[in-house]
């Protein structure tokens, strides 16, 4: 596409000036009409967050994207790009993007004055109107706002009164654009304080200069809840000028976690084509986040991310990877005792409250995948509890329980798939189980079941399971508790279910 090279050609190509927010209405008033969606890749808030973010721009407003980590503020306000004008005129030269039929700055209004329709234009893309700046205890006024630049200054042989000397700061730059402040809370409160005349008057002043400069800037900010953290708070005043305030939310259903896991999974592609997961890692693994979220143990307040489970994901794929190329293996299927790879996920995400860190970070993300064990295991077969209990039906989990009344069973961690098919099938009544309760898998998926099976009944204790360095194995639960009793450390991780 030939654009304008000219104020004159401009002119005759019927172009009319819109402000930002007039141009994000338009564009999403034309996507909704299309019925396309605001955003792609963007789960869980088509009937909360989305629509609000959809009434805050038809409104024109400045938007505050609120809540706990990891729940898409930032990919969102950078996904407001799309609705903007893939291409867009300012005078050629400028620094602040003027709009050639509307300047605001010295230099734009003097080149015009110069050269009138043969006014250089110059055209910038939708992404280079984006401009982003994370909030630390460092910015300063300068650098948002602006300030005298001796060095222009001495280069162009102008006094500091002339406004040509100035450095215009981010906010000036992101004229016409969208300017987002991310973590709003750890701005200083007297850096806050220069925002005011932006949000509701929409011009800034600079020090020392008798300077108006009327901007257009759709401002988003992001924020975590204020009493997540002492570092800072966004100002009352400042706040009151932020039209919209918008909250988000972690995905409501694991199914939806599941999505979003999938799709920002950064694996290679060689990796997922070695490695199977099967639906029931993936839901464990949405389940820890959701027992981390509940948890005694965790800072509710802090939140737990959705990058907590999209590593986790990439752990275990790299843990069955790595299996599978010591056996010689090209191919394998993820297991639960793959599982033991997202202990580093978890202790690097979570923050533990005063109980949390007395129990130890490796101690407590071993009780969240065991919540999630437990937890899942009573969504998918008969409680194991209650089924010792009843008297009019008989136990399903007999035959296995009494099994290790006389045996043991060792499940390698780098056994290959053979010789765990081998030990697991030579559980009495454990296969049977898992195609009696659930007769649609598949070979490989009974045998993860299967697997999946006796850690869920060592978590109801009906079973004993000791984690070894190179293995894990089931045994009968009273003769491993005399085993153990004259330890000063207990034997396993029984004691790490919830």
């Amino acid at each position: 596409m030939n654009h304008p090279s000219t104020l004159g050609e401009l002119k005759k190509s019927g172009y009319r000036p819109r402000s930002v927010k007039e141009e994000l209405r338009a564009n999403l008033i034309a996507r909704i009409k299309a019925r396309k969606p605001l955003f792609e890749g963007i789960h869980g808030y088509e009937h909360t967050v989305v629509p609000a973010l959809e009434r805050a721009i038809l409104a024109g407003h400045s938007i505050n994207l609120l809540g706990l980590r990891g729940q898409a503020k930032t990919r969102m306000a950078r996904s407001l790009v799309q609705l903007l004008d893939e291409w867009m005129p300012v005078v050629a030269g400028s620094e602040i993007n003027d709009d050639p039929l509307a300047p605001i700055s010295r230099y734009a209004k003097d080149q015009i004055a110069i050269h009138g329709d043969n006014t250089p234009i110059a055209w910038v893309h939708r992404n280079d109107r984006y401009t982003e700046k994370l909030a630390t205890p460092d910015v300063t006024v300068a650098d948002l706002i602006g300030d005298s630049d001796p060095i222009k200054a001495a280069n162009l042989k102008l006094d500091y009164s002339d406004e040509r000397v100035i450095h215009f700061g981010l906010v000036p730059r992101s004229h016409r654009g969208i300017f987002v402040i991310n973590e709003l809370p750890d701005l200083q409160p007297r850096i806050q304080v220069a925002l005011f005349n932006i949000l509701q008057e929409g011009d800034v002043q600079i020090r020392g200069f008798k300077l108006r400069l009327p901007l257009d800037i759709q401002f988003v900010f992001t924020a975590n809840p204020e009493d997540y953290t002492n570092r800072g708070a966004i100002i009352t005043p400042l706040k009151d000028r932020i039209q919209s305030q918008i909250l988000t939310h972690y995905p409501p259903t694991i199914e939806l976690g599941m999505r979003i896991t999938a799709q920002e999974l950064r694996s290679p592609e060689e990796q997922v084509k070695r490695v199977r997961v099967p639906d029931l890692v993936r839901v464990l693994i949405e389940r820890i986040a959701l027992e981390a979220r509940d948890s005694e143990y965790v800072d509710r307040k802090s939140g737990v991310s959705a990058r907590l489970t999209i590593s986790a994901m990439e752990s275990v794929i790299s843990a069955a990877e790595l299996r599978a190329l010591r056996n010689g293996e090209d191919r394998t299927v993820a297991r639960i005792a793959d599982l033991q790879a997202v202990i580093p996920a978890i202790t690097g995400k979570v923050e533990l409250v005063y109980e949390g860190e007395q129990e130890g970070p490796e101690k407590v993300a071993h009780h969240l995948l065991g919540l999630a064990v437990r937890n899942v295991f009573s969504e998918l077969f008969p409680d194991p509890v209650k089924a010792r209990k009843q008297k009019q039906r008989p136990d399903p989990y007999a035959a296995i329980v009494a099994h290790f009344d006389e045996a043991s069973c060792d499940l390698l961690l780098d056994a290959p798939a053979r010789e765990l098919a081998g030990a697991l099938q030579a559980v009495p009544g454990l296969v049977d189980l898992v195609k009696a309760h659930h007769a649609y898998l598949d070979e490989e998926e009974v045998l993860l079941w299967a697997e999946f099976v006796l850690h869920g009944l060592a978590e109801h204790s009906r079973i004993a399971r000791n984690s070894l360095v190179d293995k894990i194995s089931f045994s009968d639960l009273f003769h491993s508790m005399l085993g153990t009793a004259g330890d000063d450390e207990p034997a396993g991780d029984d004691d790490e279910r919830g």
